[in-house]
């Protein structure tokens, strides 16, 4: 019998298995994204006090594309850039959640970097 893989579970895997080897402080936090359908969040994210220091995503106002395209993953990319360095944090960890660089991840990874944050 042909049973249909699960998706979310394959991400999931692959992402705590990314997981394992990366983590986040204060001084260099981990820059987390997730994907969805309709929408692209990242997090700036301290793993030793478990807090979030920054976050981003397309559904704040002064993003102006309102879906998961590349056009919203770069003004997020920005976004999140801008909210890091006003917190003075300039080098991040880079956590793409399970997802494979490319597409939207990737635009959002290389807007990050042309902002300022260094990963």
């Amino acid at each position: 019998m042909i049973t249909k893989t699960d998706r979310k579970a394959e991400r999931e895997r692959r992402h705590a298995r990314v997981r394992r080897k990366i983590s986040g402080t204060s001084e260099c936090p981990r820059l987390c994204v997730f994907r969805s359908n309709n929408n692209i969040y990242v997090q700036l994210i301290d793993d030793v006090k478990k807090t979030t220091l920054a976050q981003a995503s397309t559904l704040d106002k002064e993003v102006k594309t309102k879906h998961s395209n590349k056009e919203a993953a770069k003004e997020v990319g920005a976004l999140i850039a801008k909210r890091a360095l006003e917190k003075k944090i300039d080098t991040v960890v880079f956590d793409r959640g399970g997802y494979i660089y490319h597409g939207v991840v990737k635009e959002l990874a290389e807007a990050a970097r042309e902002s300022g944050l260094k990963f």
